[in-house]
């Protein structure tokens, strides 16, 4: 998220503010009544409701349809991770992510995935923030990132943000604080899809059927909010500073253009990944970066990559950029493990167990519930590796499944309720 608003500028935040909403969609007015149901699944509850097999089979396909193509998003990023970690290819890191993922998800289950997740979470909040700090430091003088991104620069009293549209305009490329992309009514319709489809994620559901109490669904939905709000006001700080470090490692002054030969390790690192690539368009041995693709020579720069190449531009401490990498790896695996293990319970335990053979044991459902795990990650992997045309990117992919999550997960028991509070008498 913060690489796609580093590169759409405002137009990004369409994303942020979508995702902060759903999670509080979910947390106020979802999370609690469905612990309440007391089931366990979506299409379980979906089920169970309208009283049909029917639409529980449409639930799980439909579950099935959200979760794979949110994870090839999440195969993408452990791929990203991977290679630069390992400083292979991308590929050859997307494999290895399979591996390691395949291996904890299938043999630990949901207990095992449960506890993996909560060290996971605690390293990507500190991987993420930590970063942060030093580089708003580095940039502003200013230790919170949030702060941060209105401050001044260093030693100047021109504003980063100021700066930052400044050396866009520069190189031909829209203004970041102005390039709204979407017209008022898009972005609102956009934001509110985000919304609704984070309240539909199979993922996140999924944990708030599995707690003991009601009020831990409230309690736990309370403090989710408070380290996703951490996390996604840290982002756009980020997502600027990036992008500024970025501009000006390549080009110091205007005209002044980075000698290919000399370029610092980070350039050098992923490259080696394909995630970054150069072309000599004028053969003078130069880094030219602009927006015309004429005369662009930076002819490869993967979104995906700035966060985790953040800190290495920034030239920060080898230990904050291992650090960097870890936050990365752990929120690609804690994601992917998540709607894997949705995919598996809808089809072991919703569509086995609750329609086809409703008379199998639980070691028989266990077994099967990590067959279908076992399936679903071949199948990420492989289109991890062959992205379909609307996956080119990572974020593009989450896009499209938070669409597909909003147009049929989010739990249709309070869309009935709001009919039922404005119908109108009859004769009206």
């Amino acid at each position: 998220m913060a690489g796609l608003i580093a590169f759409m500028g405002y137009g990004g935040s369409v994303f942020l503010m979508g995702w902060t909403g759903g999670y509080v969609l979910l947390a106020m007015l979802l999370a609690p009544y469905l612990r309440k149901f007391g089931k366990f699944t979506v299409p379980e509850f979906i089920g169970d409701r309208y009283y049909s097999k029917t639409a529980r089979i449409v639930a799980v396909v439909c579950l099935i349809v959200a979760s794979v193509t949110y994870v090839i998003g999440q195969m993408k990023g452990i791929g990203v991770a991977f290679s630069r970690f390992l400083e292979v290819d991308y590929d050859i890191g997307l494999a290895v992510g399979m591996g390691i993922v395949f291996f904890y998800a299938v043999m630990g289950g949901m207990k095992g995935i449960t506890y993996t997740q909560i060290a996971q979470y605690c390293v990507l909040i500190l991987a993420y923030t930590i970063p942060a700090i030093f580089i708003s430091l580095y940039l502003t003088g200013n230790p919170l990132p949030q702060l941060g991104l209105g401050s001044t620069m260093v030693g100047s009293d021109v504003y980063l943000l100021d700066r930052l549209d400044q050396v866009l305009r520069d190189l031909g490329f829209a203004e970041y604080t102005t390039n709204a992309r979407l017209s008022q009514t898009n972005m609102w319709m956009y934001t509110m899809s985000l919304m609704i489809g984070t309240a539909g994620l199979p993922h996140v559901i999924i944990r708030f059927f599995t707690v003991p109490k009601v009020r831990d669904a409230r309690s736990s939905a309370g403090w989710a909010l408070v380290f996703i709000a951490l996390l996604y006001t840290t982002a756009p700080s980020v997502a600027a500073m990036a992008r500024l470090n970025l501009i000006e490692t390549i080009e110091p002054t205007p005209g002044d253009y980075m000698v290919y030969d000399e370029r610092p390790d980070w350039i050098r690192n992923w490259e080696t990944t394909g995630l970054l690539a150069f072309e000599d368009k004028d053969g003078d041995g130069r880094i030219r970066y602009a927006s015309d693709p004429e005369i662009n020579e930076m002819t490869k720069v993967d979104r995906d990559i700035m966060v985790l190449a953040n800190p290495e531009i920034a030239g920060l401490p080898n230990w904050v950029i291992a650090l960097v990498a870890a936050g990365g790896l752990a929120a690609a695996l804690s994601t992917a493990a998540g709607l894997l293990l949705a995919i598996s319970s809808a089809i072991s335990h919703d569509l086995l167990k609750g329609v086809f053979k409703p008379d199998i044991t639980e070691r028989q459902e266990l077994a099967a519930s990590r067959i279908a795990m076992a399936g679903a990650i071949l199948l990420a992997g492989y289109l991890g590796f062959n992205p379909p045309d609307f996956a080119a990117g990572t974020i593009v992919n989450f896009a499209v499944a938070f669409a597909v999550s909003a147009s049929t997960k989010a739990p249709p028991e309070h869309i009935q309720q709001l009919v039922e509070e404005i119908r109108v008498p009859a004769g009206a």
